[in-house]
């Protein structure tokens, strides 16, 4: 599963709770109460796992792939969300597929397959 130090963790969970719905199963705080030092969501059943940079560890950014229902609702979550587009949406062989940085630099490559 990932692990992923990101500058902006608590962007990084609302991103994924919007577009995904992503669950969170685990989340300790710092001891100012605000700032991510470990938290785990699931997506469709996998396990990510994130935190804050810190001093001691530094950005750990990814490039993750992903399946949906709709790449095309998706697609337009990930804008409302502060997406960034890397590839547009599009149609290939092998369903509707796009590429989009959220907004702490992990790409998301996002597809649908054809039914």
């Amino acid at each position: 599963m990932p692990y992923l130090m990101v500058n902006g963790a608590s962007k990084f969970q609302d991103f994924t709770k919007t577009v995904f719905s992503a669950d969170e199963t685990l989340l300790r705080l710092r001891e100012d109460g605000k700032t991510v030092m470990h938290c785990e969501i699931q997506i469709n059943g996998s396990t990510t796992m994130f935190c804050e940079t810190t001093v001691d560890w530094k950005e750990q950014t990814a490039n993750l792939f992903i399946y949906v229902e709709d790449a095309d609702v998706t697609f337009q979550k990930t804008l409302k969300a502060g997406g960034e587009v890397i590839m547009p949406l599009r149609t290939e062989d092998y369903g509707r597929t796009c590429g989009v940085k959220d907004p702490v630099g992990n790409t998301w490559w996002i597809t649908s397959t054809k039914e």
